[in-house]
């Protein structure tokens, strides 16, 4: 096989190799996938409009976010269940974003305690992705623990009241290998486990059971009063939620659609970029992911508003090569410039 050279190359490589569950976790969105089609296409309906003879010798892409500096606008977006990509799974993600100086943000269901992860990377910067539980108590420990560990901030989905239907998962009745555990809590704990669905995916009866449908800006006020860390939001699509998040005093909005895999039919968040940004008019950082595959798709998003971008499966797909990304992170670092 030849050496990739693209995302789309990592991409194809991880599906011929990984096992169906775990390929198909990662690589479907919700009911028919048309959002999963449009995140990409969106950015295929931009034109770019180049200015010529600027001197290009030496460029800076270093910028701050949230007030720490990352080398480049590309960001890690929390992905769940890294393990079943390579062994190392989100350590080897935490290591490569501390070496090439961008953000990696954790997921609630990472396969790697929150802890560990932390360990791993040393003084590199971390977010922490927070999911908020019927059970309060266990979702202050997960903020508690965060900050104690040296995150950064935390990033509160809000998109996610039940879980959306992906029907590849619904087929495969998905659960993690046997050997994987949501490591963030204890093993005696009903939330370290996934269990079989009969008709449905294990995360589908998982967030079911356990994740609060009730969640409201209250909640996200209520996550506020546990910590000093910065709050950012992300699940944010329209110029209305993102105007309540801002009254919240959130300090960041992620324009996101849970990279399709949540409410099938919503607009690709390229589209809703824009009037997210002119709601918001300054009052929090605006971050955009979903759809990310070239360096020109990141040029677009800034272009339009973004302060940074996140990608996801294209991570997941660096791992599954077993690069331990750092090759692969430094590649996606260069897309602004040589995308």
């Amino acid at each position: 096989m030849d050496p990739p050279l693209c995302v789309a190359d990592f991409e194809r490589h991880a599906g011929a190799v990984l096992a169906k569950n775990a390929w198909d976790y990662y690589s479907s969105g919700a009911n028919q996938q048309q959002t999963l089609k449009d995140n990409v296409d969106a950015f295929k309906s931009y034109r770019i409009r180049p200015r010529m003879l600027r001197d290009v010798s030496h460029v800076d892409t270093a910028l701050k976010v949230l007030g720490e500096e990352v080398a480049f606008p590309i960001c890690v977006a929390p992905t769940a269940l890294q393990c079943m990509a390579h062994p190392d799974g989100e350590k080897a993600t935490a290591r490569a974003c501390a070496k090439v100086k961008t953000c990696m943000t954790l997921s609630s269901w990472s396969t790697t305690s929150l802890e560990d992860v932390a360990s791993s990377s040393g003084s590199g910067l971390r977010w922490f992705q927070l999911y908020v539980y019927r059970d309060k108590e266990l979702t202050r420990r997960l903020v508690t623990r965060a900050q104690s560990a040296g995150y950064k901030a935390i990033v509160v989905t809000v998109d996610t009241p039940i879980l959306g239907r992906r029907l590849a998962d619904a087929r495969n009745r998905f659960t993690l290998p046997p050997h994987l555990s949501l490591a963030n809590f204890k093993q005696t704990e009903t939330a370290a486990k996934l269990v079989t669905g009969r008709q449905e995916s294990g995360l589908f009866q998982y967030t079911a059971s356990l994740i609060d449908p009730s969640l409201t800006w209250e909640s996200v006020r209520w996550v506020q009063s546990l910590t000093s860390l910065p709050i950012v939001i992300k699940g944010i699509l329209t110029a209305e939620d993102a105007l309540e998040a801002v009254k919240c005093g959130v300090q960041g909005i992620i324009v996101s659609n849970h990279g399709a895999r949540q409410l099938d039919g919503v607009l690709p968040t390229l589209y809703a970029l824009s009037e997210v940004v002119a709601a918001v008019n300054g009052h929090a950082e605006i971050y955009l992911d979903g759809g990310i595959r070239e360096g020109t798709d990141v040029l677009k998003a800034l272009a339009l508003g973004a302060k940074v971008v996140f990608v996801g499966r294209p991570i997941l797909w660096g791992l599954v090569h077993n690069v331990s990304h750092t090759h692969f992170l430094p590649k996606l670092s260069r897309l602004p410039i040589a995308g």
